[in-house]
């Protein structure tokens, strides 16, 4: 994707149906904030710049997107006057930009940069000043609807309160993202109106401004209409969860990962997951993750982010792991936490064993290494910073606070005592 694309990201509102002090667009799917999934689709499509509209506690906004997104830039919206107005925000930022403008709601997570990139390609290949971004909806109630003309071309967007009768019966709908030529269009920004029921600047508006100007306004028929779902209510969160978690783990079968049971994994789109692994049910891996071929994970496995876990590894029932790299043919098997650790090839970590990480009073979180062939006994805690050598071999129930040689045995264990007939 060229450099000439910037992208506008409409991320002000509160969400007053969401019931809750956070903005509507930091709430969270797979561990992601809602405008984190719309920013990182921008961001493969190679948009080298994105401008966050935001205004509604934005500095909590503000503060999300520069840890996470440093790329992108925030610009305050005060007053929240509507989506044409929001955007107008953004034209200080723009100044003396020449290229394309899209323009997308922090309510979307469902997007994918795929389509996003059809969007632009559709655009540019028909030399369009305007491109709306629609979709198909056997019921399209509640939203704006498409009017084209002879030409194929956008006449208006309608809203559902103001449609005729036969504009009621029009299945294709206003998604709310619009790809623009930034140099034809921009003066729309500075003719805003709000002379309507809600006296907003509305960014629909934009449509009966191009054709009055004769720019040439076109739509884009979204090809799979549940990524232009927003979220509104804590019931849509939760339904756009199922959409993107069914989605992924069927990309994950057809390319030959086995999940036994669908319907009780969750696994983030960000996982990637090698040719012949199996997942097992109620297994749950958030976040960033890459694991190799011929695993086995769970049933009942937590994995919390940032893990690599290579070819023929063993993940078992009520295991977690966090920030960790295990080398291929390892065992993880039984009721084990395992963070912020290093572990190499043929290990055995043994059922219970933890290994505690984060000191509480610094709030620091140290590392664990174990070196390949290391076996650790059951019910084991490695108190980091710690690192077992190579083939070294800790007794089950040890409490280890210092590095363990290759080779060698570790031991923390009291002497067992037996009192003759104590029960008697």
């Amino acid at each position: 994707m060229s450099k000439n694309v910037k992208a506008v990201i409409l991320a002000a509102g509160k969400g007053t149906r969401m019931k809750s002090e956070k903005p509507k667009v930091l709430h969270e799917i797979f561990n992601k904030p809602l405008a984190g999934w719309v920013i990182s689709a921008c961001e493969e499509i190679g948009s080298f710049e994105n401008i966050v509209i935001v205004g509604h506690k934005g500095e909590d906004v503000e503060e999300f997107v520069k840890k996470n997104h440093p790329q992108s830039v925030c610009v305050y919206q005060k007053e929240q006057l509507g989506t044409g107005h929001a955007v107008s925000m953004a034209k200080k930022e723009l100044e003396g930009f020449d290229g394309l403008v899209v323009v997308l709601n922090g309510d979307i997570p469902l997007i994918t940069s795929k389509s996003l990139k059809k969007f632009v390609d559709f655009h540019t290949g028909n030399n369009a000043d305007v491109t709306a971004m629609t979709a198909i909806l056997d019921n399209p109630f509640g939203y704006g609807r498409i009017v084209r003309d002879e030409n194929d071309f956008i006449k208006e967007i309608v809203e559902q309160k103001d449609c005729t009768e036969a504009q009621n019966q029009i299945k294709e709908m206003n998604v709310g993202m619009y790809c623009l030529n930034w140099q034809k269009v921009k003066g729309f920004f500075d003719d805003l109106k709000n002379n309507n029921s809600q006296n907003e600047y509305y960014l629909t508006d934009i449509i009966k401004w191009a054709n009055e100007n004769a720019l040439k306004t076109y739509g884009y028929v979204l090809e799979d209409s549940n990524e232009a779902f927003g979220i509104n209510s804590r019931v849509q969160l939760a339904e756009a969860f199922k959409i993107m978690n069914d989605r992924h783990l069927n990309e994950l079968m057809e390319n030959g990962v086995t999940i036994v049971s669908p319907e009780n994994t969750q696994i983030s789109p960000e996982t990637e997951i090698g040719a012949d692994t199996v997942i097992f049910p109620n297994t749950f891996i958030n976040g960033k993750n890459k694991i190799g071929k011929n695993c086995k994970i769970g049933p009942f496995a937590h994995l919390r982010g940032d893990c690599t876990i290579e070819d023929f590894v063993k993940i078992g029932n009520f295991v977690e792991l966090k920030k960790t790299y295990v080398k291929s043919h390892t065992n993880i098997c039984h009721l084990s936490y395992v963070g912020d650790t290093n572990v190499g090839s043929n290990v055995n970590i043994g059922a219970g064993t933890i290994t505690a990480n984060y000191n509480s009073i610094t709030k620091e979180k140290k590392q664990t290494i174990i070196n390949d062939g290391a076996s650790i006994g059951s019910n084991t805690v490695l108190v980091a910073p710690v690192e077992l050598g190579k083939n070294a071999f800790i007794g089950a129930g040890s409490i280890i606070t210092k590095n363990v040689d290759a080779n060698s045995l570790g031991l923390t264990r009291s002497p067992q005592k037996e009192i003759k007939n104590y029960v008697k």
